[in-house]
């Protein structure tokens, strides 16, 4: 396995801590074996819709959970017991699936449809995220002299 330096990144960049993790774990050889498919869409500048195939699964056997930026996805499927084949070729079989989710990324609904799992995303950017103008001036620097805060003049 190839690694990667991200030592130049690091050099003009602050606060992206996670994103070594995420990098890590993207190099990594996915262990899925592509069950089930999957689409990933944009539906507009922050809305975003992941529809996974998974015809043949009802709603109680599919189970979404978020935990630390990670929308997994698990489908448990019971075994034909007591059925008989001359041919088996739909996949009924258990399945996880994971997807990173980018910072203030939130899950906001699913529904079941048609064979379909759709989960649809949002990307909610706080107010103190946005951009903002920083006004060049007069007497608001503030330094720390002590144990008190005083305002000098620059």
């Amino acid at each position: 396995m190839a690694t990667i330096d991200l030592t130049p990144l690091y050099r003009s960049t602050i606060g992206f801590d996670r994103m070594a993790s995420i990098l890590d774990a993207a190099m990594r050889a996915d262990t899925s074996n592509g069950y089930p498919p999957y689409n990933i869409e944009v539906l507009e500048e922050n809305r975003y819709q992941i529809s996974l195939a998974v015809a043949g699964f009802e709603e109680s056997e599919l189970e979404l959970e978020v935990e630390r930026g990670v929308l997994t996805v698990r489908g448990r499927k019971a075994e034909d017991e007591g059925k008989r084949f001359l041919h088996k070729g739909i996949a009924f079989r258990s399945f996880e699936r994971k997807f990173n989710l980018a910072d203030h990324v939130q899950v906001e609904g699913a529904a079941l449809k048609n064979g379909l799992l759709v989960v649809e995303l949002l990307k909610v950017i706080p107010e103190q995220m946005k951009p903002r103008r920083i006004p060049i001036g007069g007497n608001t620097l503030r330094t720390i002299d002590g144990d008190s805060n005083q305002t000098k003049a620059a």
